[in-house]
């Protein structure tokens, strides 16, 4: 069991858990940091751990030959985080307070906490469809997937038909990544043009394994264990219809989770933390840094965002080294030497 106690000042306090929230912790306490991570109380689409606790297989993450499952990942980087001394606190943070030293948090059970530094570790969730079974299956690893860089390459997947919902740069990565596998590749878009970039839609339409269907919605996905196909609408006609496939990859985009920090640092213009050194994790406010897909608006991986939370840590580290003093020489906002 994890040491709950918090303290009167805590030194650094992560929000968050999954790949990045999880390095973070174990990097500060091994740093004799003595971090205190809030993992998040969990809801329908968000638990503690992340995304790949609702991902069934991984099989790109170093050090696993065999592959692992994104469950059995996030509890061993939760258990060697403890090993350290990491106290973990199963609430979210739901207000912050960046305007005053040390840094007020609280939770959503009504908890306060006072930090001098704090490393933003909520991630973002992926945005679904919302139609039936699209989640279930999703969550219990029947088909559906919202990354196909990390799911498309599964075992069940080769030499399938796979369908792809999306119409933008985004969508047209995930088709031309599935042809590596699959027999073919169904792209479903609701309207008759794609917004992806010109070079990339070329890409795509140049793939004989690319077939699109234009002006459809899915209205079901259909399924018990695993998904067998879908049901779907022609936007123009209305005329309902539906196909056979083996494999749904959502790729319509993901919501990082920063409604909590209420404009308290800078975001980018879709939402994400910005960082803005490169390679750093310092956001606008000294003091607050940032790691994993929070602000990771391009690769979205585990491994990149354990490796930003290796980065959160060294920097926080550091900067509370220099007594919270900035680092010049274009080191980036509120980062110490």
């Amino acid at each position: 069991m994890s040491d709950t106690t918090t303290r009167d000042r805590e030194t650094v306090v992560i929000i968050g858990s999954g790949p990045a929230g999880w390095t973070a912790a174990i990097y500060a306490a091994r740093a004799q940091l003595d971090p205190l991570v809030f993992e998040g109380a969990g809801s329908r689409t968000m638990i503690p751990g992340g995304q790949l606790m609702f991902t069934t297989e991984v099989e790109n993450y170093p050090g696993f030959r065999e592959g692992v499952t994104g469950q059995d990942l996030m509890m061993e980087m939760r258990a060697q985080a403890e090993r350290f001394g990491t106290r973990i606190v199963t609430e979210d943070i739901v207000e912050v307070d960046f305007g005053q030293r040390p840094f007020l948090l609280r939770s959503s059970r009504g908890k306060e906490v006072k930090a001098d530094s704090v490393i933003v570790a909520t991630g973002a969730n992926a945005r679904w469809i919302g139609v039936p079974n699209e989640e279930r299956l999703a969550q219990s690893g029947g088909g559906v997937s919202a990354c196909a860089v990390c799911d498309g390459a599964l075992p069940h997947f080769r030499n399938a038909v796979l369908a792809v919902v999306g119409g933008g740069d985004s969508a047209m990565e995930d088709a031309l990544y599935l042809t590596k596998f699959a027999r073919e590749v169904i792209l479903i878009h609701r309207r008759d043009e794609f917004r992806a970039s010109k070079i990339m839609v070329d890409r795509a339409l140049a793939n004989d394994k690319i077939k699109v269907m234009w002006n459809t919605v899915v209205t079901e996905v259909v399924g018990d264990d695993v998904i067998t196909g879908l049901k779907l609408e022609d936007t123009v006609t209305g005329e309902a219809r539906s196909i056979e496939v083996q494999g749904l990859f959502v790729a319509i985009g993901h919501s990082p989770n920063t409604a909590f920090l209420n404009d308290q640092v800078e975001l980018k213009e879709n939402g994400y933390v910005a960082t803005p050194g490169s390679w750093r994790t310092a956001t606008s406010v000294p003091g607050v840094f940032a790691a994993g897909d929070v602000m990771d608006d391009y690769f979205r991986q585990a491994i990149t965002a354990a490796g930003t939370g290796c980065m959160a840590a060294l920097e926080a580290e550091r900067w509370l080294a220099h007594g919270g003093v900035e680092e010049s020489a274009g080191a980036g906002v509120g980062t110490a030497s």
